[in-house]
């Protein structure tokens, strides 16, 4: 325990006890005293599940890193989908914005506040939201006649790239080995991705054998879904 945000988490952990009458912090020590009644045994199972700080800064290096994966994949895809007119790559570009908020928010969640973790969270599925009723629009416009038949190439190699940067998150998270709540939601979130990119990969060869924008289109709508739904969970979480 060296930083108040140690102890908030302790409290946390403590304060659902109905024996503990109060508790004493010495954070430049390192030294708590908790006065209770009746035994100690629940004290200690609740202190013995406590997280050490060094736990905590590789949890929030491992997550800066799949961050960056993710943002630098939602850029790059954004830019090449509208570029190669693959709504495709649009809308994935949007999953890898969703999972970018996700590993933000799961930093908030080490040794962060609670309370400014869910109004970031609203306001993230508020913004998801916006982007998903805009990339819906865009699909039915295309739908109607707009638009031309994506460049199949462009599809395909930068899904190949984002599908590589998705498995080095599922592999860092995976070997991070953590049980805490977020981080299994943060693997959760990745394992899905790795799926949306294979996704893409088969509609881009699909508009190369059909010749048709279709596959890209219906792709796209699917993965628009995905964000959809990812955004209304946020959105519960944040209540």
């Amino acid at each position: 325990m060296d930083c108040p945000s140690e102890e908030q988490m302790i409290r946390m952990k403590l304060d659902e006890l109905t024996n503990i009458q109060s508790m004493q912090f010495d954070i430049p020590n390192r030294l708590l005293d908790v006065f209770h009644t009746d035994t100690n045994d629940q004290i200690f199972q609740r202190l013995d599940s406590f997280t050490p700080t060094d736990s905590h800064g590789q949890e929030k290096k491992l997550l800066w890193q799949v961050l960056a994966i993710n943002f630098f994949f939602f850029a790059l895809e954004l830019l090449t989908g509208f570029i190669s007119n693959s709504m495709g790559l649009v809308a994935d570009s949007l999953d890898m914005l969703a999972d970018s908020i996700v590993y933000g928010l799961a930093l908030f969640a080490v040794g962060g506040i609670p309370l400014r973790k869910q109004n970031i969270a609203k306001a993230s599925g508020y913004f998801q939201l916006t982007l998903v009723v805009f990339g819906f629009i865009e699909v039915i416009r295309r739908f109607t006649g707009y638009g031309d038949i994506p460049t199949f190439q462009t599809m395909i190699i930068i899904s190949v790239l984002a599908l590589i940067g998705n498995a080095t998150c599922l592999y860092l998270l995976q070997k991070s080995k953590s049980k805490e709540a977020h981080m299994q939601a943060s693997m959760i979130f990745t394992s899905n991705d790795v799926i949306v990119n294979i996704g893409v990969i088969v509609a881009g060869g699909l508009v190369y054998l059909t010749t048709s924008k279709l596959p890209d289109l219906i792709i796209g709508t699917l993965v628009f879904v995905i964000v959809g739904r990812g955004a209304f969970k946020i959105l519960q979480l944040s209540k």
